[in-house]
């Protein structure tokens, strides 16, 4: 960036930064070799001197921040956030990956595995199957705890494949949803007991879990039916029981309710100057994701313009050799943040930032109540 003398610089009215230092305090500068600006300034009498107050006003805040969606479906969620700091946005990050709770498979009670398939990798392989249950509609499971209809939902397979048939793929779909809990009965249940009474089972069910109002119309189970567990053999079989509670992600990966969630500030892509003509088809050349495009202009001359800014990544391609840096600006905006949710299916997206909203707001709570 060009600098300039003080004393040639122009006035700017009290209250307002001079053009360059507002660049540097909104704006990361993205230049050929590295970033610059990067720093965000949080000290509140920073621009004290030019009457210009850099704390951090409730009113100010409202006025600013907002969230636009930008695209939304079953699985997937981009949206911006504007007007906060870099800290609030990962903040939520880490929130989705590692505290917003999810249902998995924790516990696996198997029978008989006679494929090739070692018990603790098809147990792991299991409980990365992410299960279609809703978390709020169930408790913690401690180990203190009673499984019952509450904390655990049973899930059962039993496959086999016969002798003379072609090789079995097991898959996600063949998991059965057991409403009325555990069939196994306990190992340590006295087979002499009366034959009349009901066999203790690994689970304490009061009630089938179907015959419950928020179950009555639901499946609960595997969210995708085509993961494949295992490949069986003939004359090979797979008995099994899994039991799926709730948990966070910071426990275990498998209860993390997203695939992803990351973010990026938004690109801003700025030209200099008017590049027409044959260096302007140069430009949208030089651009792999197309974020430039030729304008047509009086007297068969073209133009070059910036169409696609969002779509930038910030390769610098555009402004690599032959002084184009004095062409192209390329610049990322510092309160403005491209958002995006990949889910695991368990939850909808929009669901579970709503869920990291009230997460974050309850450690703030706390945090108040600590110092009050």
């Amino acid at each position: 960036m060009n600098r300039s003398p003080a004393l040639d610089m122009p006035d700017v009215p009290k209250g307002q930064l001079p053009p360059h230092l507002e660049l540097q305090r909104t704006r990361v500068l993205c230049n050929f070799d590295a970033p610059t600006h990067t720093e965000n300034i949080q000290y509140s009498g920073a621009y004290a001197s030019m009457g210009v107050d850099n704390s951090l006003r409730m009113d100010k805040f409202c006025k600013d921040f907002r969230v636009e969606v930008i695209q939304l479906s079953e699985e997937d969620m981009e949206f911006d956030l504007v007007g906060i700091d870099p800290s609030i946005a990962n903040a939520f990050r880490r929130i989705l990956i590692a505290e917003v709770p999810t249902m998995a498979i924790e516990k696996v009670l198997i029978a008989n595995n006679t494929s090739v398939v070692q018990d603790e990798v098809l147990a792991h392989r299991l409980g990365l199957i992410p299960i279609d249950a809703d978390p709020r509609l169930f408790e913690y499971f401690s180990e203190n705890d009673t499984p019952n209809e509450k904390n655990t939902i049973v899930l059962k397979l039993h496959v086999r494949c016969e002798r003379g048939s072609p090789r079995l793929t097991v898959k996600s779909n063949e998991l059965k949803w057991l409403p009325n809990g555990s069939e196994f009965p306990l190992a340590t249940e006295n087979t002499t007991s009366d034959p009349t009474s009901k066999p203790k089972t690994y689970t304490s069910f009061s009630c089938s879990q179907d015959s419950l109002p928020e179950f009555s119309n639901k499946f609960l189970g595997p969210k995708h039916p085509d993961i494949t567990i295992a490949r069986l053999g003939p004359g090979q079989e797979i008995e099994l029981e899994a039991h799926v509670v709730k948990g966070m992600g910071k426990t275990h990966a498998k209860w993390s309710p997203v695939a992803t969630a990351w973010y990026r500030m938004l690109p801003e892509v700025v030209l200099l100057q008017d590049i027409e003509d044959e260096r302007a088809e140069e430009l949208v050349k030089k651009c792999p994701v197309n974020v430039f495009d030729i304008e047509d202009i009086a007297k068969g001359k073209k133009k070059a313009t910036v169409v696609r800014p969002r779509a930038c990544t910030l390769c610098r391609e555009c402004i690599r050799g032959d002084d184009w840096d004095k062409y192209v600006a390329i610049r990322r905006v510092k309160n403005h943040f491209i958002f995006t949710i990949e889910s695991t299916g368990a939850l909808l997206p929009e669901v579970l930032f709503t869920e990291a909203v009230k997460i974050l707001e309850d450690k703030c709570e706390r945090v108040i109540t600590e110092l009050s």
